[in-house]
């Protein structure tokens, strides 16, 4: 098994096992719901399969959603940053997405912030509207979305300094 593979296996373990033990109990003033498992699709290698990635999304979401009870939101939230994230890296990294010469980890502090913001608040965005399911409460849903989403990209970037930083 190769370097790759048992790194993206031991880091959609450790994520999920965190988000369920730990983040899916935060719950501050009924706004703040972080949610850092979606850095396993934020930070699944460049290159590989798009499928295997838009699949491993749905299982992500959906293994969460067992534990969560909480009927495919993520699941659905999930595949849609998973197909959204090439559009995302390309309009972003532009030419390095072409040769597939992009390490999250490495890039440029402004390049890294806008892409983890842009996806983590697609993803919550998409959840917490189909937590609601209805137009009147767009208020609450934006509420939610802004300051679930400020936590989730807080620690998302934070995860990624603390290991990027253990490799050098």
């Amino acid at each position: 098994m190769s370097s790759s593979i048992f790194k993206n296996i031991l880091r959609f373990v450790l994520l999920i096992l965190l988000q369920v033990a730990i983040f899916n109990n935060i719950n501050f003033l009924g706004y703040i719901n972080p949610y850092p498992y979606i850095l396993f699709i934020l930070l699944f290698p460049v290159g590989d399969n798009r499928a295997l990635l838009i699949f491993t999304s749905f299982l992500l979401g959906l293994t969460l959603d067992m534990f969560s009870n909480s009927g495919g939101m993520h699941a659905a939230a999930s595949v849609t940053i998973a197909y959204l994230r090439p559009w995302i890296l390309q309009s972003i990294f532009g030419i390095a997405y072409e040769y597939n010469a992009i390490k999250v980890a490495k890039a440029d502090f402004g390049e890294r912030l806008l892409y983890i913001s842009i996806l983590v608040f697609t993803h919550h965005l998409i959840l917490f509207f189909a937590e609601s399911f209805n137009f009147s409460d767009i208020i609450y849903i934006l509420k939610k979305t802004l300051f679930s989403g400020i936590f989730s990209v807080l620690l998302c970037m934070l995860f990624i300094t603390l290991f990027s930083l253990k490799r050098k």
